[in-house]
């Protein structure tokens, strides 16, 4: 079993508050007694995914785009100081990253610095930013340490490189975190986005019994991660753990720890959806890594997190939520 988890005290600022993890983390942190403004432009988030608590009572919501400069003023004005702040507004696409190029890095990594130095400055006791796997390029030695990803690393796309450029700043500030999440699953991941993980694309093709698309030739190896893990974890970077633990400094993975093929998770899906379409190869995706496993010791030593979710009940709870078209 990983540590548990604290009620926290103060107010937390969220952004990202309708994305597919910013969501589970907003309602987490109101189930723990915390009192949130959640920040959002619904640009690749969700009303849905705040179905759950837009109504709660220690709930603020604001639609804004942290690309505006009023924003964070009008964030302290609902709530003037914050205790901890979950960073996960972001650029979240690879693939529109390669055509967006600035504005990917004025989103990702200008506005995220900004953001940073504000709140840090006003006292906020933790600050832990939605780093990511991407920050370690082609990395081909496996698993995956924290260490690998420097100045000297190739980021394979825009999206990775202003997330690495937005961690380092924030370890080299010495104050708050970068959770470096791997690939992350799990129910009110929209299977119809363009930003959308393959485990939810996969789920909604097999409920419609269509044959699972592999991008590539299927031999790609990625780990995998179910959103109630990573949500445990983003809690205690912030030190919402037990006896109040101290926020975590630095980067961290977050991860299973271990790797499974594209072409192995697609025929999980099929057998536990009980699709017999098969599957389809199509050209491989520009700016995607072909192998990633990460190394997940530094985070557990500094927490004791474990993940707490197998693949196979992840899939089929995913399953479950997501059901079939037309339910």
């Amino acid at each position: 079993m990983g540590a548990s988890i604290s009620p926290p005290a103060g107010a937390c600022l969220v952004t990202g508050c309708a994305g597919f993890v910013g969501g589970h983390l907003t309602e987490a942190l109101l189930a723990l007694g915390a009192e949130v403004v959640g920040v959002d432009n619904l640009s690749s988030g969700r009303r849905e995914n705040m179905e759950g608590f837009l109504n709660h009572p220690k709930f603020h919501f604001l639609k804004r785009d942290i690309l505006e400069t009023d924003w964070l003023d009008e964030a302290r004005r609902t709530l003037p100081y914050f205790r901890c702040v979950f960073h996960l507004a972001a650029v979240v696409s690879v693939a529109y990253s390669m055509n967006h190029e600035t504005e990917t890095l004025e989103t990702n990594y200008k506005a995220s610095i900004e953001l940073y130095n504000q709140t840090v400055n006003d006292g906020a006791r933790s600050f832990v930013f939605a780093g990511s796997a991407a920050e370690y390029g082609d990395e081909a030695c496996l698993p995956i340490k924290e260490e690998y990803a420097d100045n000297r690393t190739i980021q394979l796309s825009p999206y990775g490189r202003s997330k690495y450029l937005a961690s380092r700043h924030i370890i080299e500030a010495g104050v708050g975190c970068s959770l470096r999440c791997f690939n992350i699953y799990g129910p009110r991941q929209d299977p119809s986005s363009p930003y959308s993980g393959v485990i939810s694309r996969f789920l909604l093709q097999a409920a419609r019994q269509e044959s699972l698309t592999i991008l590539g030739a299927g031999d790609q190896t990625r780990d995998f991660i179910y959103v109630s893990d990573v949500v445990r974890a983003y809690l205690l970077a912030a030190g919402l753990g037990p006896a109040a633990d101290k926020p975590l400094v630095g980067a961290f993975n977050v991860g299973s720890g271990g790797r499974l093929s594209i072409q192995e998770l697609a025929s999980a899906v099929n057998k536990i959806t009980g699709n017999p379409a098969g599957m389809t190869h199509l050209p491989p995706r520009p700016g995607d890594v072909l192998h990633s496993l990460a190394d997940v010791s530094k985070l557990e030593r500094a927490t004791g997190f474990k993940t707490q979710t197998t693949l196979e009940t992840g899939l089929k709870e995913t399953w479950r939520a997501q059901g079939s078209p037309g339910e």
